[in-house]
């Protein structure tokens, strides 16, 4: 579970969203800050008005020349501009704040979104753990049961030789060790695909082989339903949706900031020259400048209409939230019930398994003394093969029910497995 939190695809890429998410509230905070540009500009005029004003600004102003020639005439003149200017925002109509506010909003719904992935990651990889041990169990449970019908066959077969048996018992015998040699296979190659599932789970090579140690017995659960439910409200994912829905919520109040004034310090310094990058003439000015957007006042309503939108979608997004609330508090109830189930099937199964031992035993004393038929003891030995196989699921099932509930009722999964219920791959399985 440690190594899908770590390096599974899709927790990277839920890390990434996070990364992009904290960048873009820290470009939507920068737009509060001042904005510093500098420019350079060229210009070529024979305007009365702007050769004037040029040659003014180049600092390169005669009298004596403006009165000998034709000022409606002026020959071109060429200007390059230096410009270094300096824009600080003071007031916005609150609509920089609100959309900075979004943008963090936004990013703390990406890091829940990131930890509600981990949590899911860590999930599959334990859910692939448990599928891979269940089917090694199996496969190894399908070993001890062939050997023992192939054992059976072999004394059957003996007393038949002797006359001691009928031939069809002991083809009845031979039918259940071939569909034996059919259900190891068959669990073989389910145990491949359940190798190469948790590799995929948990970002490995694929072909990498694991040795793992056996399923523990289940715990029982460490709290009461209540208790779980009550756990359920600070879910990651549901946080997310909280800050999300709180986001959209100041999108309305973010466009009602455009109808207002914007007001801003404007301050600028100028190098003039006739040659590119020259300082002959240099000028400062400081302005304060208050503007609003006519188009967004005037336009019937559109910013109006977009404003209503904005509020319309925030209230679905509160149903669409207290629908999500409820849901949550649904699978809670839901996953408890399938643990306390889970647990109570693997007790049953556990009972089980104990009486078709029992009844396997005897059977065999009574099959040695010629009391009762093959057909009998087989009979018995499949029993008690559905016996152990209902308790492998039921305590497979159990582990999966746990880990369920817990990332349901917004808990890490890894809580609920104590250190007898954590096992590990054991030192050097991955290859």
């Amino acid at each position: 579970m440690r190594q899908a939190r770590e390096q599974a695809h899709e927790v990277a890429a839920a890390q990434a969203r996070r990364e992009a998410a904290d960048a873009r509230a820290s470009e939507a905070k920068a737009y509060r800050l001042p904005q510093l540009r500098l420019q350079e500009i060229y210009a070529r005029t024979d305007s009365p008005a702007e050769a004037f004003a040029f040659q003014l600004n180049q600092e390169r102003f005669s009298f004596a020349d403006f009165v000998t020639g034709n000022p409606n005439d002026p020959d071109p003149l060429t200007t390059w501009i230096t410009r270094f200017e300096l824009e600080v925002p003071i007031w916005t109509g609150g609509e920089l704040t609100k959309r900075a506010r979004q943008a963090g909003l936004a990013a703390t719904a990406a890091a829940d979104s990131a930890a509600w992935t981990a949590d899911q990651a860590a999930v599959n990889a334990a859910a692939a753990y448990v599928q891979l041990a269940q089917v090694r169990e199996q496969v190894a449970l399908l070993e001890r049961a062939r050997e023992t019908v192939a054992a059976h066959v072999e004394i059957a077969r003996a007393y038949g030789e002797q006359g001691m048996l009928v031939r069809s018992e002991l083809l009845r015998a031979e039918v259940e060790l071939a569909r034996m040699d059919d259900l190891l296979a068959e669990a073989r190659g389910y145990g491949r695909v359940a190798e190469a599932n948790l590799a995929f789970r948990l970002n490995d090579p694929p072909g990498s082989a694991y040795e793992l140690a056996p399923l523990p017995a289940p715990a029982d659960l460490a709290a009461g339903r209540e208790e779980w439910l009550a756990a359920a409200g600070g879910r990651r994912d549901l946080e997310a949706a909280r800050t999300l829905l709180a986001a959209g919520e100041l999108e309305a109040e973010a466009l009602k900031g455009g109808l207002l004034p914007r007001i801003g310090l404007v301050a600028r310094h100028d190098l003039v020259d006739d040659s590119l990058f020259g300082t002959h003439g240099d000028s400062t000015t400081i302005m304060a400048v208050a503007s609003v957007d006519l188009v967004d006042l005037f336009r019937f309503g559109k910013r109006r209409s977009a404003i209503a939108a904005a509020r319309a979608e925030a209230e679905a997004g509160r149903e669409d939230v207290a629908r999500f609330e409820a849901g949550v508090r649904l699978e809670v109830a839901q996953a408890y019930e399938l643990a306390r189930v889970a647990l109570e099937r693997r007790a049953t199964a556990v009972q089980a398994l104990a009486a078709a031992e029992e009844a396997v035993r005897i059977l065999e004393e009574r099959f040695r003394a010629g009391v009762v038929k093959t057909i009998d003891l087989l009979d018995a030995v499949t029993a008690r093969r559905e016996a152990e196989m209902r308790e492998l699921v039921a305590r497979a099932d159990a582990h999966l029910a746990a880990v369920q509930l817990a990332v349901k009722a917004g808990r890490a999964p890894e809580s609920v497995l104590s250190e007898s219920q954590n096992p590990t791959i054991a030192e050097g399985g991955v290859q």
